[in-house]
């Protein structure tokens, strides 16, 4: 029966639209991160060293 009604400001509108907005391109900038893809990417690359060469964990030789 009662339904309310609230009157916003055209002000509060024009920001939260400005918010939204600028939510917007900044996700476009900075894209939310896929946590399974970026761990895929980073995985730990591990080091060892024998004698005056270093070998990476795929057997990649680093002098």
């Amino acid at each position: 029966m009662g339904e309310v009604i609230r009157f916003v400001p055209k002000s509060e509108r024009e920001r939260a639209r400005l918010i939204r907005e600028a939510r917007a391109i900044y996700e476009s900038v900075f894209p939310p991160a896929d946590p399974v893809s970026e761990q895929k990417d980073k995985a730990p690359v591990s080091h060892t060293v024998s004698g005056a060469n270093t070998h990476r964990s795929d057997g990649v030789l680093l002098s």
